[in-house]
């Protein structure tokens, strides 16, 4: 696969602001890999990151690779023109002169396909699926500059253009397609479906409302003058761009961790700092992974996903969240607004990175027989 080869601009990682209590504000409310670290904790797990070589958590197995699977890297272009890097994944059994159900598979926010997208693809085409993981526009392999930017509306549109792709495969029945968003990408894929009938059954992993994440912070913890402490922060980094000044970054998981690091970004630099999931796409910079650029992080401010989430319907939702997850509120607050057929399924003892890779965790019969059940019923 050719990753894009564009030179990140070199630029702190924390932006200016007027004192350093903003600073540690915006690195802890700015939100690239899932929202990591919004400023309260209440009702998560707080895990201690494990030192490069130490154990993997139990279970722990993101780049999982299997003998039962096929792999091609592929590419197409979305509704802009804009080229879509992608994984296929096809069961090596796969009988290719019939039409079988597929399943497009998107990362968490701040992340690439390699990073957990892979594993749930490769896993659901074990259970016979056709699947495809995606980079978003502007990450990993996929086109867009400045790299890491922020655009709900385009992200979105990466999974409408992976269903053209699949629809357009010989092996796959387009009637029978469904999604899985991971973390951020669970926002990402409702805000699709809703005009999207071409999305037959959505399900979510550790969903993060980026909207809402970035308006209120977990729990509503962040005040509206923050919030517009941010976008004046935002609007002041246009004017330098736009005066050649160098890209800032803002939020996503820290590069290293002091005795009173945030106990959520310990649990996400447990995953993107370590082994466990640390992965730089060519052309990138390890000091910027997971995180979006400054100026445009506030396009989130305008994101509501779950606004009209129940025209959805009849098409089947299944909501996946730990029990134990700090970002359980955003799966619930989607399951009230939904219409029905919707499941709000809680994984016991699982906090939100568990069910990224943490395969002896992660509810794989669940999510295959959901799609089994109602990619089927699609087809009737």
């Amino acid at each position: 696969m050719n990753h894009q080869a564009d030179h990140i601009h070199p630029s702190t990682v924390e932006p200016a602001g007027p004192s350093p209590d903003r600073r540690e504000f915006l690195r802890i409310a700015g939100t690239s890999a899932a929202a990591a670290g919004m400023l309260s904790t209440a009702g998560g797990t707080a895990f201690a990151a494990a030192p490069m070589g130490a154990a993997l958590p139990s279970g722990a197995d993101n780049f999982y690779t299997s003998n039962q699977v096929i792999v091609q890297q592929v590419s197409f272009k979305s509704q802009y023109r804009m080229t879509v890097t992608g994984t296929l994944f096809v069961p090596s059994t796969l009988d290719r002169k019939k039409r079988t159900p597929a399943i497009v598979v998107g990362h968490p926010m701040g992340a690439v396909k390699e990073q957990s997208a892979n594993l749930y693809a490769t896993k659901m085409a074990e259970r016979g699926f056709v699947a495809l993981s995606v980079d978003l526009a502007f990450w990993g392999g996929s086109e867009g500059q400045p790299r890491n930017a922020v655009s709900p509306d385009m992200y979105s549109e990466t999974f409408s253009a992976a269903v053209d792709f699949l629809g357009s495969q010989a092996f796959v029945d387009r009637q029978q397609i469904g999604a899985i968003g991971v973390c951020g990408s669970g926002s990402f894929v409702i805000s699709a479906a809703k005009i999207d009938p071409r999305l037959k059954a959505i399900a979510t992993v550790s969903m993060y409302d980026m909207g809402a994440a970035n308006r209120n912070a977990l729990n509503h913890s962040q005040t509206l003058a923050q919030r517009k402490q941010i976008i004046a922060a935002a609007a002041a980094q246009r004017d330098v761009e736009f005066n050649g000044g160098a890209v800032q970054y803002t939020g996503g998981t820290v590069l290293r961790l002091k005795a009173d690091t945030h106990p959520i970004q310990r649990e996400f630099f447990d995953f993107y700092r370590t082994p466990r999931g640390e992965f730089t796409p060519l052309g990138a910079s390890s000091q910027t992974t997971t995180m979006p650029t400054l100026s445009s992080n506030v396009k989130f401010m305008n994101f509501y996903p779950f606004n009209d989430i129940e025209t959805i319907s009849p098409r089947p939702l299944l909501f996946i969240t730990g029990d134990q997850a700090h970002s359980k509120e955003f799966s619930e607050d989607a399951y009230q607004r939904a219409a029905e057929p919707k499941e709000l399924h809680y994984v016991p003892g699982a906090g939100h990175v568990d069910l990224y890779d943490r395969v002896t965790l992660i509810p794989w019969d669940k999510l295959a027989s959901f799609f089994d059940r109602h990619l089927i019923k699609a087809r009737a």
